[in-house]
């Protein structure tokens, strides 16, 4: 009679697991959705946890910046931006805290140490009981021609000839 009440919850057991599954697919399937096109968007976006280190990136942000995602992972997030701007991107941190988003325009330093003007875009995330959790940060290109009247091509072109050095020479 033993057997026949432990078969019964191991049946019951079995029904309850594989519903809960069920039910947890079509979220991983959205969630899966949201990365395929966070990762095809033109513009960067970062998580960045509570401890405000790079926790992850879009390859869009990976190709701005001139590095890989494992160069930037771990780096605290405000280092993708110049000296200059950090203090006013900070301000902009503490009212996307209050508001749950702000923006402002930064100046970004590349590998190169290239600074090129973006939109920057932060976004809080909180988890179901409100609690923070991090933030998403998107940084916009801007299509406008940069404070010294150097357009995208001339900043291409800078970044090819800070990475081969000895090129530069030949073309000057």
């Amino acid at each position: 009679m033993l057997w026949l009440y432990l078969l019964a919850i191991v049946t019951i057991l079995g029904i309850v697991v594989r519903r809960l599954l069920r039910k947890q697919k079509p979220l991983s399937d959205e969630v899966y959705s949201w990365r395929v096109a966070i990762d095809h968007v033109c513009s960067g976006v970062a998580w960045v946890p509570a401890n405000g280190c790079l926790h992850s990136m879009n390859p869009a942000l990976t190709q701005m910046q001139g590095a890989t995602a494992e160069e930037l992972t771990g780096r605290p997030w405000l280092g993708l931006f110049a000296e200059s701007d950090q203090p006013r991107v900070e301000q902009v941190y503490s009212r996307m805290l209050l508001a749950g988003v702000a923006s402002t325009n930064a100046a970004t330093v590349d590998a190169w140490g290239i600074e090129t003007e973006h939109e920057v875009r932060l976004v809080a995330v909180h988890d179901h009981k409100m609690r923070f959790m991090g933030h998403h940060c998107i940084i916009e290109s801007l299509p406008r021609v940069s404070g010294d009247g150097r357009n995208a091509a001339h900043l291409g072109a800078a970044r090819s000839q800070a990475a081969a050095p000895e090129f530069a020479t030949l073309s000057s």
